[in-house]
């Protein structure tokens, strides 16, 4: 007796695919929710909600005549096109822009209209290319909402937009193939095969994009841990540890390099008497005034930090006489800005000491000695900027700085940006 072991050919009809289709979806769903539970990302659960309504949708576009016989058949076909649209809500809600509720049901309302037009009710193929142009229109603005992310690496911010850009090119594909050929040839085109590619194409789908999702949540939860550990939750500013890592990644991407770098030393003058008279609260309107002037002063590139109390720190690329006149600038707009208090303006001023040094030199270097200048600066009199004494050992060392620095000199000199006799330190 031979028995004949050759393999069988296994086939999967349309209905059973989309009642694995709507499983998967009712599963990842579930997944979905119970994150949310844990990270409470408001995107997680627009996209949970998306997917347990498109299974809702499957099942009665699947069941539906048997569990449900008296809803209309429409209704299945509406609540897939409100769940393409939310989860485009919920890549809106992973970047906190608003979520636009019209366009969000605009699909399924197109539709609806779509039924009671003579020219579009009587065309099945009509009626193939308005479903899949709603659907390809979502899915690609859900892709341009994804590929918004930032912070997320090169390579996790390309499939988070691809994989949505391909499920809508796959949906438009009915729709071409519904126009192939007159007398709804097209349509019995799609009937034949592309229902199947289709019902497949959804399962892949459906598994992508929620493994995606939520890498991106894992990411945006990462990046606001860090962002917490890293940042002085009164300023808004970096706290020691985060002044320090940026101060490390700036410096090692310019070690070697020709431009010098610089740190600025900042104290507020007699904060301790503000704290006195007006009360702590105003102390840290004083202190968040002063991280504002600074921030909108002081260019987008420059790393700026709270050390602690009333001491702030500031490092940017530049030399001497560049770092002079931008902290003659956040000295000037410090002292005219103020803040209310029980209709009472509260001003402060602040002291600033500045040094210069190669890429090489050590952070805490030059920390110490605008430290030491700041020192200075308050001994002569306070609301003023000092420079470190030692700069022009440090610059006439290399002359590429030297230089730089002359020539930096001599562009202040003419703007009036900085004061003589600090300039002439520095070349001394």
């Amino acid at each position: 007796m031979q028995l004949d072991l050759a393999p069988a050919l296994v086939s999967l009809d349309v209905g059973t695919l989309f009642a694995i289709a709507i499983c998967v979806a009712s599963l990842l769903g579930l997944f979905l929710t119970f994150a949310w539970i844990q990270e409470r990302t408001r995107a997680l659960a627009w996209w949970s909600a998306a997917y347990l309504l498109g299974a809702v949708s499957g099942a009665l576009w699947r069941f539906g005549h048997l569990v449900a016989p008296t809803l209309p058949q429409s209704l299945a076909t509406v609540l897939l096109f409100v769940a393409v649209g939310m989860i485009w809500s919920g890549a809106r809600a992973f970047h906190g822009r608003p979520i636009r509720w019209i366009a969000m049901v605009s699909g399924a309302g197109f539709w609806l209209i779509a039924r009671f037009v003579p020219a579009l009710a009587g065309s099945p193929a009509s009626g193939v290319i308005v479903s899949s142009t709603i659907v390809a229109a979502y899915t690609f603005l859900t892709a341009m909402e994804l590929r918004r992310e930032r912070r997320s690496a090169l390579i996790r911010r390309w499939p988070a937009a691809l994989v949505p850009m391909l499920h809508g090119a796959i949906f438009l594909l009915p729709a071409a193939l519904a126009m192939l050929g007159p007398g709804g040839d097209g349509v019995r085109i799609v009937a034949r095969g592309w229902i199947a590619v289709f019902a497949v194409e959804i399962v892949l789908y459906v598994v992508g994009t929620a493994f995606i999702v939520l890498i991106l949540a894992k990411d945006r939860a990462v990046h606001l841990y860090k962002t917490a550990a890293t940042t002085d939750p009164l300023t808004g500013l970096l706290n020691r540890r985060g002044f320090f890592e940026a101060v490390a990644i700036v410096l090692g991407r310019n070690r070697g390099g020709a431009n010098a770098v610089s740190v600025l030393a900042f104290d507020l003058d007699h904060f301790k008497s503000i704290n006195d008279r007006y009360g702590h609260a105003a102390g840290d309107e004083i202190l968040k005034l002063f991280a504002k002037v600074t921030r909108e002063t002081m260019r987008a590139g420059d790393v700026i930090g709270r050390l602690g109390g009333e001491e702030f720190v500031a490092f940017l690329p530049g030399v001497l006489a560049e770092a002079a006149a931008a902290a003659g600038r956040v000295r000037a707009a410090f002292a005219a800005a103020s803040i209310e208090r029980d209709g009472q303006r509260i001003a402060a001023t602040v002291s600033i000491g500045v040094a210069c040094g190669a890429p090489s030199t050590a952070a805490d270097l030059l920390i110490a000695r605008a430290d030491a200048a700041l020192y200075r600066a308050k001994m002569q009199g306070r609301d003023r900027v000092e420079m470190a004494d030692d700069d022009a050992a440090l610059l006439l060392g290399d002359n590429r700085y030297r230089q730089r620095n002359v020539r930096a000199v001599h562009r202040a000199e003419e703007k009036g940006a900085a004061k003589s006799d600090a300039l002439h330190g520095c070349m001394a």
